[in-house]
């Protein structure tokens, strides 16, 4: 088991939504690379500083209406967010 330290440091996630997002939206998520999908879903990868960054990332999902269907931590970064 871990403390947790270890997802408070930045990383790179995946998050999928349902719902076709145009990629003027990127910089509204602070600059995430969005990827429309053919079965009708988004996903929007990036890096992300923190758990607090993560969460307001969320929170603008929950604020566009967009139903979350996925956060997945993909992989890590060294450099600052």
């Amino acid at each position: 088991m871990t403390d947790g330290r270890e997802f408070d440091k930045p990383a790179i996630y995946e998050i999928r939504v349902k719902g076709i997002l145009d990629s003027k939206w990127a910089d509204w998520f602070d600059g995430f690379t969005i990827a429309p999908q053919p079965d009708g879903d988004s996903v929007l990868t990036g890096p992300v500083a923190d758990q607090a960054a993560l969460h307001g990332l969320l929170s603008k999902v929950r604020d566009l209406g967009l139903p979350l269907l996925s956060v997945k931590r993909v992989g890590s970064t060294s450099a600052t967010v």
